[in-house]
């Protein structure tokens, strides 16, 4: 069935997007959990299960709320961020904002009456269920995000960029339009066809406007949490996934390292994926400084451009860019 959103002037003008590390983790532990998989991101699934085959994480209160037979899960497990680009903790702190009210409203509609162990627990003792949910959540970033952190996040800032232009270019339609083919934007009303939700949900306003959060480590689909403790969600699959784990991990072309020299021609390989030179120089064991003289002279030769999203500049190959470095890796 379809779901519908309608958003009046005021919903409209407040619609905003954001990332989110909670976000993230959540989406990791479902796609660990075997909950609607994308075979693009196997190679941190494949990590991520050694990962743990060798040292398990014991998330006794969190999976049962995310990996269960249920259609959906309580969205107060990832809500709306404040801000473009909140940390862990900033998410963490609003997620055990959520009041006592809103975490029994949600349970109730996650699993009717007659709860699961685990959410009558939660629903018992609200405060102190949030409190040991965030450690665990806590435990799940620090050893399955953290490490990946800045290569998500440079593939999350730059589909908010590429937003931020369509916007500029074809107002809300153009933006909610192109963010997923399941998506349809008309007359005050935002549409997802092929709704995986309850009927009782189909209809409501987005109050405070729309929170847009695209996902690395998600599924294929769109998700709207209209019920959240914040704010009303949409989470969608970002662009670039395609080299959010293969770039740079393929040798340069040999025409580009006797053009460039062979750092150079790794770096424009690497900036397939969007990243930072703090990125980039982790990545390589240099310095940020090095790394920076080598960006400016890539970006001098039109190989490579830059843009700002908040705090972050991100470095990314241009179109001549990437005909030099040859095809990504498939």
């Amino acid at each position: 069935m379809a779901l519908t959103v309608e958003l009046g002037v005021a919903e409209l003008a407040a619609t905003r997007f954001a990332t989110s590390p909670l976000s993230e983790t959540v989406s990791g532990l479902q796609q660990l959990g075997g909950r609607d998989r994308q075979a693009i991101n196997l190679p941190w699934l494949r990590w991520a299960e050694d990962s743990l085959a060798k040292d398990p994480l014991d998330l006794p209160r969190t999976w049962p709320l995310i990996v269960n037979d249920r259609p959906s899960w309580p969205e107060f497990l990832v809500p709306a961020p404040l801000g473009a680009g909140t940390s862990i903790d900033d998410d963490l702190a609003a997620l055990q904002r959520t009041s006592a009210r809103q975490v029994r409203a949600s349970l109730r509609r996650v699993f009717g009456e007659h709860p699961p162990d685990t959410a009558a627990a939660l629903a018992a003792r609200p405060a102190a269920g949030l409190r040991a949910i965030a450690a665990e959540l806590r435990a799940a970033y620090e050893r399955l995000i953290a490490p990946h952190w800045p290569r998500i996040r440079a593939v999350l800032d730059a589909d908010v960029l590429y937003r931020a232009r369509q916007l500029a270019a074809g107002g809300a339609e153009g933006v909610f339009t192109g963010l997923h083919p399941d998506l349809h934007w008309c007359e005050g009303r935002l549409t997802l066809k092929q709704a995986r939700w309850p009927a009782e949900l189909a209809v409501n306003r987005g109050p405070g406007g729309l929170v847009l959060i695209p996902v690395a480590l998600g599924s294929p689909y769109v998700l709207i949490k209209k019920s959240t403790s914040t704010q009303t969600t949409v989470r969608y699959p970002a662009r670039g996934l395609a080299t959010l784990w293969t770039a740079g991990t393929r040798p340069p072309e040999d025409s580009a390292v006797r053009l460039l020299g062979r750092v150079r021609a790794e770096l424009l390989q690497a900036l397939r994926s969007p990243a930072t030179t703090t990125d980039l120089a982790r990545a390589f064991g240099v310095t940020p400084s090095a790394v920076s003289q080598h960006l400016g002279v890539l970006r001098a030769g039109g190989l490579i451009a830059r843009e700002r999203s908040g705090r972050h500049v991100l470095y990314v190959t241009t179109p001549l860019g990437q005909s030099l470095s040859g095809p990504p890796t498939t």
